[in-house]
């Protein structure tokens, strides 16, 4: 194998790492928004937790 190859062997291998990476920021970006809209529909969850939390420190 040349030296030619081998660069272009890198360079493919480079751009399939970067597309990737794009795929998985992409999934990261929509579960984040997913998380954050379901948080918006349902705000008795949050408050549920805060309430927990405040228990929590009472007992302690």
């Amino acid at each position: 194998m040349g030296i030619k190859d081998q660069f272009q062997d890198k360079a493919e291998r480079m751009q399939q790492q970067g597309k990737q990476r794009a795929e998985q920021a992409k999934d990261q970006l929509q579960n984040r928004d997913r998380r954050r809209d379901e948080d918006e529909t349902d705000p008795s969850s949050r408050r549920r937790d805060a309430e927990d939390r405040l228990d929590e420190s009472f007992d302690a």
